[in-house]
């Protein structure tokens, strides 16, 4: 079993809840840690040395939760920790796992190079074999690198030093949970593909292994509340991803929806040529459907309106790093109590934790990349994504392919490039991870990119951006969908972006944005700031925020060809008030209003 965690261990859970071995070890807390400022830290012996300073991980330094607070600039960060690997595992295989690590990183155990990662948002694990072994101690060195300047996805981490605008505080070097675990040493169960086929009533198992042994066997057996409903076994010898279907009885059949998610317990097994269990892993899954029918976007064959709130992730005091669990599902329980039935992840990859509970509380989520960071100023060539951008976008999508709760993937968000008759390496990357998208999961609608430039033409659903404030005005521009005319986001002085429409589900990814900050209500309204800005002019009392929000929700609720929307957004982040919360998650307008005007039928889900 795991080991016993110090009562003070910040974010001791299970980082991984959807793949869980009995053995493994939550390495959070103290470690030492030295910022490096010019990157010159490998020169100067910070490899081999003790560092100056400490650091609580997994919060990263420019948190006040680290104990740093350091929001400069920091080319490289490094970590160190020392520790023994629990006896207990004998002859186990021992990982090293990093959850998250901002943004290129290397890794040494033992003065030996064991990993090398980019990428902020994905994790990565380091194999020990031969380099620290259960019962002998391992000393951890960590280098992460985080570059000011050049293509990188960074979300909305700001490339200069103030939060401005919709960007903030950067994160840098390691957010979330570093952990060690215990396999077996021969082969072992690599991560599943769970996939819901719920028009033959059954899940579908892809178990991969490390190695095809003679006489082994992979079992998966699901089940519900303890009771064992079916079970599944193949031979582990002949393929390296074996396969199994675990077809439900009818009257077993429980489809997971935001009325009821219903999630099923499932057990991983690789048996040996004698039977006896080699690797033993706990997982569960959901069965549901996602389906384009028109311009519908169905779920379990049913047209639910999706009314999702944008949300960003961050933390006063964690930054991207939420402070507790409980503060992960509290953000989702504010967003059902404002009346929202899921959230479109905005520009950051969340931590694995949060769908978990998006699985467990049956709420909708859109996937999406922190692609931000790619801008180069040139003229009609403005964006260029480099070739990390799929391969990080890959591991997120391998990551997070078996939550129910996910139910479109969007790789990219608002890019922008005059659509001529060049292909530029937006168009590449564009494709690319679209391509990429539909490749690893095939059962998912996919937008090719959110809002502005919709550069694919087979992309599943079109959407567009729109802060238009005047309900009556923003009726207008939505009016347009029932022929196939429907809103699209255009550059300066109506620069086309855009392939043209062509009929998919569609809907308004991001509207509203209202800039409500109550303690400013009674100042006259002005321009976008560094201290306090939203979208059009500041409501000067609670009940015309209500009114302009209705008004809005209106218009979409109406339309009997809008699947859904996206209000902007959950929360305050920083400078940027237009959230339904503050910052600190603290009520500022009357929620019960809100989800009064959001929860009545929608022209969509009505017969």
């Amino acid at each position: 079993m795991s080991s016993p965690l110090p009562e003070d261990l910040p974010r001791p859970e299970h980082p991984r809840p959807q793949f869980v071995r009995a053995d493994w070890l939550n390495l959070n807390g103290t470690w030492e840690f030295e910022i490096d400022r010019a990157d010159s830290g490998l020169e100067r012996g910070l490899r081999e040395r003790e560092l100056s300073g400490t650091i609580t991980v997994p919060f990263c330094p420019e948190s006040e939760l680290s104990g740093i607070a350091d929001t400069d600039f920091m080319e490289a960060v490094w970590y160190r920790r020392r520790f023994t690997v629990p006896a207990e595992w004998g002859s186990s295989r021992v990982l090293l796992h990093f959850q998250a690590v901002d943004h290129d990183t290397t890794v040494w155990v033992n003065g030996t190079e064991v990993a090398r990662h980019r990428g902020g948002f994905t994790p990565f694990t380091a194999d020990l074999g031969g380099v620290a072994e259960p019962g002998e101690e391992a000393v951890v060195v960590v280098r992460a690198r985080d570059r000011r300047h050049g293509p990188q996805a960074r979300g909305k981490q700001a490339t200069w030093y103030a939060n401005t605008h919709c960007h903030y505080t950067r994160t840098t070097g390691i957010w979330q949970t570093v952990w060690l675990e215990a396999v077996p040493r021969a082969a072992r169960l690599k991560r599943p593909r769970l996939t819901p086929d719920l028009g033959s009533g059954s899940l579908h198992v892809e178990l991969p292994v490390t190695a095809n042994l003679p006489g082994h066997r992979v079992r998966a057996v699901l089940g519900e509340e303890g009771t064992e409903l079916v079970r599944a076994e193949a031979r582990a010898d002949l393929d390296l991803c074996p396969r199994l279907a675990l077809v439900l009885p009818p009257e077993r059949v429980r489809p997971w929806s935001p009325a009821d998610p219903h999630l099923y317990e499932l057990r991983l097994q690789l048996l040996d040529a004698e039977g006896e269990v080699v690797d033993d892993v706990v997982s569960y899954a959901g069965l549901r459907s996602v389906a384009l029918r028109g311009k519908q976007v169905l779920l379990n064959g049913e047209p639910v309106f999706q009314r999702l709130v944008l949300d960003q992730g961050y933390y006063p005091d964690g930054l991207m790093t939420a402070p507790t669990e409980d503060a992960l599902v509290r953000d989702i329980e504010l967003g059902l109590e404002a009346g929202f039935n899921g959230a479109r992840l905005h520009q950051k990859v969340f931590e694995e934790r949060y769908l978990y509970h998006a699985d467990r509380l049956g709420y909708l989520v859109w996937g999406e990349f922190g692609d931000w960071g790619c801008e180069t100023g040139q003229r009609d060539d403005n964006q260029q994504p480099d070739a990390s951008y799929p391969a990080q976008w890959l591991e997120a999508l391998e990551r997070d392919h078996s939550h129910p709760a996910i139910i479109g993937w969007c790789p990219l968000n608002e890019t922008y490039q005059r659509l001529h008759d060049r292909i530029t390496r937006l168009d590449d990357v564009t494709r690319a991870m679209f391509l990429a998208t539909k490749a690893a999961d095939p059962t998912r609608p996919v937008i090719d990119a959110s809002g502005y430039a919709h550069r694919i033409t087979e992309t599943d659903v079109y959407d567009a951006h729109c802060y238009e404030q005047d309900p009556e005005v923003f009726g207008k521009l939505m009016d347009g969908l029932a022929e196939d005319t429907p809103y699209v986001n255009t550059g300066p002085e109506q620069t086309t972006w855009s392939l043209p429409y062509r009929g998919q589900p569609y809907f308004c990814s991001e509207f509203g944005g209202i800039w409500w900050d109550p303690a400013a209500a009674a100042e006259a309204a002005g321009d976008e700031s560094d201290t306090s800005w939203g979208y059009g002019e500041r409501p000067r009392t609670e009940g015309e925020f209500v009114s302009r929000f209705t008004g809005l929700v209106d218009v979409l609720l109406d339309d009997p060809h809008m699947f859904g929307y996206c209000y902007t957004q959950l929360t305050d982040v920083f400078q940027e008030r237009n959230g339904v919360y503050r910052f600190d998650r603290s009520e500022k307008v009357d929620t019960r209003a809100l989800r009064a005007a959001q929860q009545r039928a929608a022209a969509f889900e009505r017969p």
